[in-house]
């Protein structure tokens, strides 16, 4: 209690010192009307494009800020009463020279010439939807999250883009459904901005929000768009049936099992900002693989959620300011229907999500069939989630979350808690400032006493300065069934900053000089970890490569014996060592671009040398090289060791709705050779095809291949919207 006493005077006093009420005016563009039939072809020629209201007034973020952009650029938004149509020209003296690799849909277009656009579809500063195009045609769509700080770029959703190259520059077209996104009835008044990337100049430029201490995706910061149609969405009745066809051996002289699975997602919009959502027989087919990762810690590895069901909405379940992966997740959406990596048939679910007001709310219920775990029988499982969040302020929300049930039915299982954060990001005038509470309580019949957490950060996250100081505290019985808790019975202390000079130096862009210190100690014990991580060197050049050195010292106290890799065991003693990295990468405006780092020092009481290489390779548009790799060589007074990963993904991008994605990964761990070979074809909007194909080989002892697994699939989905 006197914690959150503490913590709670912090947030008084941001309150009561740092609002600035005053609302100063936001530049706007009026939305024209669609009269006619307009082709998504990237050719703005249509005379709707002609007679439109447009914005031409753009300025650098990088490499100056509120600099002249090195070419013009013009954006025009039409809309009726189902669609709103983006218009962008963007032009350039040297077409042959705009950076464009991707086809895929969801690339990262971050290192290549693209357009961005950011909408408020609620006009509350605090939420919004993402779409970006390269001069390819590629297509990325995205969540704001974190108040604006990160992108859930794992949401996808309907919609259509098209760009064409010409003499002059290059142009897009992209069109949004109604259908496909949320937003706030009878509003005429969108938050809206866009961003545009030339990449072989390093050059970054913006309509609104024209400072780098801002994300671009800070919706608070973001222009208007105005004159909205009366917006009708239909019935907003959506029916997605699949068909799933499996051809599956589960060993070399196991029998091929055939089999035929039917699903279907049903949605209905309750509302222009509410939706229902029903799973039945639920299928996860088309998801990728898991990248691997080497774990030479004693604790559990992260992998993010993939599948798209999870995925809709998930914005809304996002909980508590300084909480994460390193920490607690209270609701990790892989707990259901997964269990150890493998996949746990579900049989139905449904979801509800959406906002009323300044009130953002989510729900989600599945069970789960019954499966195998460790020889026993777990039988069906009920779980559910509800999250409901509050705006507050100008930027700030509080909120409550709880979970019930448990994957492998252990009764009395539920979670709840609740989440307050303040964001301004006028502080000082403007910058960003951001201070978040949180507090959790869990509980289980095979649960004892201290099942609590709690936690608080304070974040100053700008350009020249990143401040940041978070603590945590997590029960030694605080394991929530449907969370992620790496650690429990701990105290969590983080704290450090980032300074980021601009010097005025030809060949430099910036300097970035981080130190972060982390300390966890027991709750009621002695200490168990310290790391200080160190950058003395971390420049980013203006040709878009970039440099860096750490140093980091780090220390464990080891409670109990652990195997760090199989047949070697780290005993029971506190250690203190240094660890190095000296890491370098190559622009990726390049057709040959990537990164290499070698982590070398002490480790433990012997010596560890950890190499990691990414290389991506653009031959041209139509085929991508990705190849990571990873070795770590060890010498410890208990044995040494070697662990090599390495991945290989080949992408043949035919066109932006056709692509065929191989990824290769073998690791001598799981001494485990794994294919995934995808086909997916958009052969609509509304439909699409992917055709699969996952094997495993198991390289034993002797040195002999036997095949492990063998999975072929075809599903076929399509979307009726009504």
């Amino acid at each position: 209690m006197n914690r959150f006493a503490f913590i709670t005077s912090i947030h008084l006093f941001c309150l009561s010192g740092f609002i600035n009420a005053q609302n100063e005016e936001r530049a706007s563009l009026e939305v024209g009307s669609i009269t006619e039939n307009l082709k998504i072809d990237g050719q703005l020629v249509e005379s709707d494009w002609t007679t439109a209201p447009f914005i031409d007034q753009f300025l650098t973020t990088e490499p100056i800020e509120k600099g002249k952009p090195s070419f013009g650029t013009i954006v025009k938004v039409l809309a009726n009463e189902r669609f709103l149509i983006i218009g962008i020209e963007c032009k350039d003296s040297n077409p042959e020279e705009i950076v464009r690799f991707s086809k895929l849909r969801d690339t990262d277009l971050k290192n290549e010439d693209h357009i961005k656009i950011v909408l408020d579809p609620f006009l509350d500063g605090q939420s919004g939807y993402i779409f970006a195009v390269n001069a390819n045609g590629a297509r990325y769509d995205a969540l704001v999250s974190n108040r604006g700080e990160s992108e859930n770029d794992d949401w996808d959703a309907i919609w259509e883009a098209s760009s064409a190259v010409n003499d002059v520059g290059w142009t897009v077209e992209i069109k949004i459904p109604i259908q496909s996104i949320y937003f706030k009835k009878n509003l005429k008044t969108w938050g809206f901005n866009v961003e545009r990337r030339i990449q072989r100049n390093q050059e970054t430029i913006r309509w609104t929000n024209v400072q780098r201490d801002q994300w671009f995706i800070q919706t608070s910061r973001a222009g208007l768009l105005t004159n909205l149609p009366e917006f009708n969405y239909g019935l907003g009745l959506n029916f997605r049936p699949s068909l799933v066809g499996k051809l599956s051996k589960s060993a070399i002289n196991e029998k091929v099992e055939i089999g035929f699975e039917p699903s279907l997602d049903a949605s209905q919009r309750l509302g222009p900002n509410a939706i229902a959502t029903l799973t039945v027989n639920t299928d996860f087919a088309e998801t990728e693989v898991d990248t691997r990762q080497t774990n030479l810690t004693r604790f559990p590895l992260f992998f993010p959620e993939k599948r798209s069901f999870f995925l809709e909405g998930s914005d809304i379940f996002e909980f508590g300011f300084g909480t994460g992966n390193r920490t607690v997740l209270p609701f990790f959406s892989r707990r259901i229907g997964l269990y150890e990596g493998n996949e746990v048939p579900v049989w139905a679910g449904a979801k509800v999500n959406g906002r009323v007001g300044k009130t953002a709310f989510g729900g989600l219920g599945m069970r789960t069939r019954s499966f195998q775990a460790k020889g026993e029988n777990i039988g069906p499982s009920n779980m559910g989630v509800f999250r409901v969040r509050q705006n507050i302020l100008k930027e700030s929300s509080f909120g409550f979350i709880g979970t019930v049930g448990d994957p492998l039915n252990r009764d009395g299982s539920f979670m709840s808690g609740a989440d307050f954060a303040y964001q301004t990001t006028r502080f000082n005038g403007d910058k960003n400032f951001i201070a978040g509470i949180w507090g959790l309580y869990t509980n289980r019949e095979d649960l004892l006493s201290d099942k609590s957490a709690l936690g608080f950060k304070l974040d100053y996250p700008n350009d020249k300065w990143d401040l940041a100081l978070t603590y945590s505290r997590i029960g030694k019985d605080f394991d929530p069934s449907l969370g992620f808790v790496p650690r429990r019975g701990i105290e969590y202390y983080r704290f450090g900053g980032t300074y980021a000079p601009r010097p005025d130096l030809p060949w430099i862009r910036q300097m970035f000089h981080e130190v972060f210190a982390s300390y966890i100690k027991s709750i009621s014990g002695p200490w168990q970890s310290y790391n200080v991580f160190t950058a003395p060197i971390n420049w980013r050049l203006e040709s878009g490569d970039r440099i860096e050195a750490n140093i980091n010292p780090t220390g464990e106290n080891i409670f109990e014996s652990f195997e760090i890799v199989d047949g070697i065991v780290i005993p029971q003693d506190e250690y203190h060592f240094i660890r190095y990295r000296i890491e370098a990468q190559y622009a990726a405006k390049r057709r040959l671009n990537g990164q290499a780092s070698w982590w070398f020092g002490s480790f433990y009481n012997g010596w560890l040398d950890e190499y990691e290489l990414e290389l991506n390779w653009n031959p041209s548009s139509l085929l991508t090289f990705e190849f990571s790799g990873v070795r770590n060589v060890g010498h410890l007074p208990w044995g040494d060791f070697t662990q090599t990963l390495a991945g290989l993904r080949i992408r043949l991008n035919i066109n932006s709705d056709l692509q065929l994605n191989s990824y290769l990964q073998y690791d001598t761990d799981s001494r485990t050779l794994g294919i995934n070979a995808r086909v997916h074809w958009i052969f609509s909007p509304f439909g699409d095809i992917f055709f699969v194909f996952n094997h495993n080989t198991f390289n034993d002892i002797t040195d002999r291949w036997q095949v492990e697994n063998q999975k072929l699939l075809l599903k076929v989905r399509y979307n009726f919207r009504v």
